[in-house]
């Protein structure tokens, strides 16, 4: 099913830029078998069911290495495609074609397997009011990459760094000596205060500090049923903690307004695609 794609992140280029020069470094050796005047056409074909991300970052691969590669998408980012589908198909100089193949694949791969993994948990919950959230526990330096596969699977991005958002957690609480004294600090910081607790007590202690979001850390099924009617709807409620795929729906029944869940980022599993040259004469 296609959904909203979002705006795409601003540091492709030099994310791009990194990855060729883990790859290539001196020049690929392989490369220098085949003529400079060669040219071909290829196609990308996925090899199982997913959903599709990371097109920005495959095209930019092949306009760093200087030749122009004309690439025709099939399909779009967000995207559900089938085994056996052509994703896009190339024409060009051979050399760039191999040159490129493997980079330009690992950010397919890489960012189809976290929308099609972030798909899969949405969907359980979409049918009621909680939203899916994605956390920091990203491959380090693909941050904005995978959030984007997060958003185009159907999930919601949480902060984006420590940068961007407030979100006071258990070792922050034992620096500072309490909640209370804790959230009043961060008032000073920014207006609306995350904070984990880890029971009810210092679940109620938080909403009567002045916190707008408490996180849940990981709480039973019972103690978020119990943490909900506590609440009465002061505060926004966030479960976190190894929460299971096959754990939130009956999470979400309970009537929280977010559920976040680090492995749609950190437990990748790549989707397998393939790039093959295509026998007919050009």
């Amino acid at each position: 099913m296609k959904r909203g794609k979002p705006a795409l992140p601003a540091d492709i280029t030099s994310t791009v830029r990194r990855a060729l020069n883990e790859d290539l470094g001196s020049g690929d050796l392989t490369a220098k078998l085949l003529s400079d005047d060669a040219v071909c056409r290829a196609t990308v074909i996925s090899r199982e069911a997913a959903v599709l991300c990371g097109g920005a970052w495959f095209d930019e691969v092949f306009k760093q290495l200087g030749d122009k590669i004309a690439i025709t998408w099939q399909a779009e980012d967000g995207d559900d495609i089938e085994p056996g589908q052509v994703i896009c198909s190339l024409f060009g100089s051979t050399k760039v074609i191999l040159s490129g193949e493997r980079t330009a694949l690992n950010f397919l791969q890489l960012l189809s397997g976290t929308a099609t993994t972030t798909r899969a948990c949405a969907d359980l919950i979409k049918h009621t009011k909680t939203q899916l959230l994605d956390t920091r526990k990203t491959l380090p330096g693909l941050r904005s990459a995978q959030k984007y596969a997060v958003s185009c699977g159907g999930g919601k991005n949480h902060r984006m760094g420590l940068y961007d958002a407030v979100l006071i957690k258990e070792n922050h609480i034992k620096a500072n000596g309490s909640v209370t004294g804790t959230i009043n600090q961060a008032k000073f910081l920014q207006k609306h205060i995350e904070i984990e607790v880890e029971n009810e007590v210092e679940l109620e202690e938080a909403i009567n500090a002045g916190a707008g979001t408490a996180l849940l850390d990981n709480f039973t099924l019972a103690q978020i049923k119990h943490a909900v009617q506590l609440n009465k709807g002061r505060v926004r409620l966030e479960v976190s903690g190894n929460v299971e795929k096959n754990a939130l729906p009956e999470i979400a029944a309970t009537g929280v307004d977010f559920i976040s869940v680090g492995s749609l980022t950190k437990n990748v599993r790549a989707i397998d695609f393939s790039l093959l040259l295509l026998k007919e004469k050009v």
